[in-house]
């Protein structure tokens, strides 16, 4: 199969994402601001296809000192496109596509 991606350049204000209580869940047990993650859907640095009609939003950021890769794996196809999971991660050369 065949995985194509994009750099995001554009801006998603208008978009309105739906956060299931168990994302909201995952996020606090995982301490992940909700804020971080609507600035990642907002202004992605990357948008990646997934598996099943779904889409990973994701942007490098530092944290503490740290550098992550933060991802949220988004249902785009329903409206409103609704946060399936979001985490951050250290293998940042496993899921950043360089263009």
């Amino acid at each position: 199969m065949s995985l194509r991606y994009k750099t995001a350049a554009i801006k998603l204000t208008t978009m309105k994402f739906y956060f299931s209580k168990h994302v909201q869940e995952q996020l606090e047990k995982r301490k992940i601001s909700k804020t971080l993650i609507e600035q990642v859907l907002e202004t992605p640095g990357q948008t990646v296809p997934e598996v099943d009609n779904l889409t990973c939003f994701q942007s490098q950021v530092t944290i503490d000192g740290k550098r992550y890769l933060v991802r949220v794996i988004v249902n785009t196809t329903v409206h409103p496109p609704v946060v399936v999971t979001a985490y951050r991660t250290t293998k940042i050369q496993k899921y950043w596509r360089e263009s």
